[in-house]
């Protein structure tokens, strides 16, 4: 069975949660984490709890649900479904990444269709997350126990490209980012891409960590060549690489890039 999905109800008013909690105890797949009924109360409860979906009232005392995720940062909070009676919160909603907006009062069907919607997103958060984490480990395994050795010298200055019967070599400093191409990688140097018979986790094993890093299960970043690290709409974060092309980046590997973009390099 899968793991239920934890989720938060904040809404300062008894009855809303109340209501809100009686549909999610009649839904086999959520657990219910907890409740909040204050802003300050929901900032708390998120840290603490760490719930995978949070349904957030938008108008309450002290901190609103706006005010909360800026306690927070977006790029902390869970999947977000805003609740409110104010369809004026609506545009500003989905500009801090919110997944969807219930309002109130609403149908019992409308709430079944967020909360599934809601469900597929957590879920496909936790499979990128648990993709990162095996493909971390078998880069580990296929590197052996001489990585270490390796990421402490520079990495490779070079990768081999077999292309049109012709055989080069393409320094690294000139790669803007790599990409997965099933058991190949696919290199891109400005507008041009040269795919190599070698497999993303390889290449990662073989490259300096400190310039070179992985920000998604299919996607290694030239950090020299990182412009800007950003939430997109859907609340996930991206690079911004100078050449204009936008990446994303898991929430396991964030940290990761954040270290190396500050010069601090090595493995997470």
């Amino acid at each position: 069975m899968a793991e239920r999905i934890r989720t938060l109800v904040v809404d300062d008013e008894p009855v809303a949660r109340a209501g809100m909690r009686r549909l999610l105890e009649a839904d086999p797949d959520i657990e219910i984490a907890g409740e909040a009924g204050n802003g300050h109360a929901a900032v708390q409860a998120i840290r603490e709890l760490r719930p995978d979906l949070l349904l957030l009232d938008v108008q309450m005392p002290e901190l609103d649900g706006f005010e909360v995720l800026e306690a927070i940062g977006v790029d902390a909070a869970p999947v977000i479904v805003f609740v409110t009676a104010y369809d004026q919160f609506a545009i500003r909603a989905f500009e801090v990444r919110a997944l969807d907006y219930l309002l109130k009062p609403f149908e019992d069907d409308r709430f079944a269709t967020v909360m599934e919607r809601a469900k597929r997103q957590v879920r496909r958060e936790r499979d990128d997350q648990l993709v990162d984490r095996l493909t971390s480990l078998l880069a580990q395994y296929e590197a052996g126990p001489s990585q270490p050795r390796r990421q402490a010298e520079a990495g490779l200055a070079r990768i081999m490209v077999k292309e049109g019967g012709r055989v080069f070599f393409q320094p690294v400093d000139e790669i803007d980012w790599i990409e997965a191409a099933d058991y190949y990688a696919r290199i891109h140097v400005g507008r041009t891409t040269h795919l190599v018979r070698e497999s993303l986790s390889t290449l990662e094993s073989q490259l300096d960590p400190s310039r070179f890093v992985r920000i998604h299960r299919s996607a290694i970043v030239n950090v020299a060549r990182v412009r800007e690290l950003r939430p997109d709409w859907r609340n996930r974060s991206v690079v911004v690489l100078t050449d204009g092309s936008e990446l994303p980046v898991s929430r396991s590997r964030r940290d990761h890039l954040e270290r190396a973009m500050q010069g601090k390099g090595g493995p997470p």
